[in-house]
């Protein structure tokens, strides 16, 4: 029997935030709207949503049926208003919407692919370099990339809440003094209310070894709405870092960069993190493009990661000649803030690991010969030692 869908009507520029709160059995109110919390009440998570919302292809539409069990799908209001309701290839939609290609398991996937749970020395607490650790405080996040490294703990309730795990979690931190920096990370802490953002990140900074404490987010990216004027001065009070995280310029609307320049004005440092995606940012011009908008937002971009090989990500994983490419690319043909360091982070526990294009052609008896990036040789020599 041939596959049917209800028609999605096209829709003159600012209706689709309308027809989303349609299908959500509401009408738009901008004061809703603009409340992150009930942004995460009305979250997008039924097939019967996507097929009002999109023109599924037929591998979305199975993608969509066979989630239960598997990482859970869902979208903020916010975020739904930007996916193409035509085009399957539009690089925010490729990141949110399953697709059957996840049913595949390729040889090199790994449940576990950075080997966190072999670093775990207490729940929810990892310690794998020697003066830092990661705390995954929450296993929700706004909305679920279909390439998550976490894939395995976020929105399965598996993770226990973080009140029943923090004073084993502070008991560590105490008793280890070569500890200074904590990534708090999760799921999105950022979904914390301030009240326990406030808690957490108080009882962290009280312990007197901690220097730094930063924070992995995609909040500003599909919920600008959480970036408070009160976020911002819990995050200021306890001089947090935030590590976002961006994969196409098309997510850099104006709430995002209204929500980052609250962020920036607040005193809080800003850098990104980008997973090189297939179809969605793995050309210069894409690259380029994202980088040179996150400068403008004053948010720096520092990782251009290799997609972990998570279980049925085959499809939107590139090649490492592909990553090696785009950042000689970039190169010399862009300002350095905005070339980010690739790296792969080394399946099994191995750690974040930089890779560059051929630049130091040898190094003999103290002498350099240097290829620099429009492929000319120049030699360097060391100083003279006495």
């Amino acid at each position: 029997m041939k596959e049917t869908t209800a028609p999605v009507e096209p829709l003159i520029a600012g209706a689709r935030r309308h027809e989303v709160c349609r299908i959500l059995g509401g009408t738009y109110d901008p004061a809703r709207w603009n409340d992150w919390r009930w942004q995460m009440r009305h979250r997008l998570t039924r097939p019967e949503q996507f097929e009002q919302l999109l023109r599924l292809t037929p591998s979305e539409r199975r993608g969509l049926a066979m989630c239960h069990g598997k990482l859970a799908v869902a979208v903020t209001p916010y975020l739904a208003e930007l996916l193409d309701p035509y085009d399957p290839s539009c690089p925010l939609r490729m990141q949110v919407v399953p697709r059957e290609e996840e049913a595949i398991v390729g040889p090199t996937d790994m449940v576990d692919p950075c080997g966190e749970e072999h670093d775990s020395v207490v729940p929810g607490l990892v310690h794998r370099y020697p003066d830092r650790v990661l705390l995954l405080a929450i296993d929700t996040c706004a909305a679920y990339c279909r390439y998550c490294t976490r894939s395995r703990l976020v929105a399965h309730g598996e993770l226990d809440p973080l009140a029943r795990r923090l004073d084993a979690i502070i008991e560590y931190l105490a008793g280890h003094p070569e500890v200074r920096d904590v990534l708090v990370s999760g799921g999105d802490p950022l979904l914390f209310s301030d009240e326990k953002l406030d808690e957490l990140l108080g009882r962290i900074r009280a312990v007197p070894h901690v220097e730094m404490v930063r924070i992995g987010s995609r909040a500003p990216a599909f919920l600008p709405q959480r970036i408070t004027p009160e976020l911002v001065a819990v995050l200021r009070k306890h001089r947090v870092w935030l590590s976002l995280h961006f994969s196409n310029v098309a997510e850099l609307t104006p709430e995002v960069a209204e929500a980052c320049d609250r962020l920036a004005d607040g005193g809080i440092p800003l850098g990104s993190q980008t997973v090189l995606l297939r179809g969605i940012n793995d050309t210069v011009p894409a690259l380029k493009a994202l980088f040179h908008g996150l400068l403008k937002l004053r948010v720096r971009p520092y990782y251009l990661y290799q997609c972990d090989p998570v279980v049925g990500t085959g499809h939107l994983r590139t090649t490492v000649a592909k990553g090696l490419e785009l950042i000689a690319g970039l190169r010399g043909h862009t300002s350095g803030y905005a070339v980010p360091s690739y790296v792969i982070d080394a399946p099994g526990g191995g750690g974040k690991v930089p890779l560059h294009p051929q630049t130091t052609m040898s190094y003999v008896d103290g002498t350099v010969t240097l290829r620099n990036w429009e492929g000319g040789e120049y030699t360097y020599r060391d100083p003279a030692t006495v």
